[in-house]
C-alpha cells in the first residue's frame, strides 16, 4: 500500500498525542538521536484515518487499541510545507509537505501494564522516549513542524484539560515570534 498524496502534493498523515493521567505527554526520541517528536505517520491508500491512528500507534510505540482511549482530534487537517532540502523528487508524486490530523489519546491502562516497543517495523522511528509537560514538545520538534505543534496543542488543550490548560511557558511568545508562518 502506498501513502495518500493529494493533488497539491500534501501527504495525508496522522499524529498522536499520548497523554498520561497527570497531563504529561509521550515524546519519542528519533532513531539515532535526531530530536524528539510525537508519533505520526502516513495514511495509506484506502485506509480510514482512525485505522491509521491505531496502526501507527502499534508500529511506532508498540501499543494497541486496548491501551488507549481517544479523547478527540483536531477539527481539520493542519498543513505544513517541507523545506526544499527535504522534498524527495523522482519517486512517484512529489510530496511538498504533509496535511495532518492529530488525535489526543489517553492511556487507558496503568503505566505498569504498558511496554513501549520500537521494534514493530524494520525501520523504527524511535529508539527512546520520555514523558514531557504538555507544551514542551513545541521546543523539541524540528523547526518546520513547530507551527503545527503550536496549532494542534492549542486546539487539543480544551480536550486534554477540561478544567483549564496549564499556563503557557515563559518562552512561548518568543518561540511563536521565531517560528516561520505556514507556507
Amino acid at each position: 500500500m502506498s501513502d495518500c498524496i493529494d493533488g497539491e502534493g500534501y501527504r495525508a498523515n496522522v499524529g498522536i498525542v499520548l497523554m498520561r493521567g497527570n497531563g504529561e505527554v509521550f515524546l519519542g526520541q528519533r532513531t539515532g538521536g535526531r530530536g524528539w517528536q510525537f508519533p505520526q505517520g502516513g495514511v495509506r491508500q484506502g485506509e480510514k484515518v482512525e485505522e491509521a491512528v491505531y496502526r501507527e500507534l502499534h508500529e511506532e510505540i508498540g501499543l494497541e487499541r486496548r491501551h488507549v482511549i481517544v479523547r478527540g482530534s483536531t477539527s481539520d487537517w493542519i498543513r505544513y510545507r517541507l523545506p526544499k532540502r527535504y522534498v524527495r523528487r523522482g519517486r512517484g508524486p512529489t510530496c511538498i509537505g504533509q496535511k495532518q490530523r492529530w488525535f489526543l489519546l489517553q492511556l487507558a491502562v496503568p503505566e505498569s501494564g504498558v511496554d513501549f516497543s520500537f521494534t514493530q517495523t524494520n525501520e523504527p522511528e524511535f529508539d527512546g522516549w520520555r514523558w514531557a509537560n504538555y507544551w514542551e514538545p513545541v521546543r523539541e520538534v524540528i523547526y518546520f513542524k513547530r507551527p503545527v505543534y503550536v496549532a494542534m496543542l492549542t486546539e487539543l488543550a480544551a480536550l486534554a484539560f477540561p478544567a483549564g490548560a496549564p499556563p503557557l511557558p515563559e518562552w512561548w511568545r518568543s518561540e511563536l515570534a521565531a517560528t516561520p508562518a505556514e507556507a
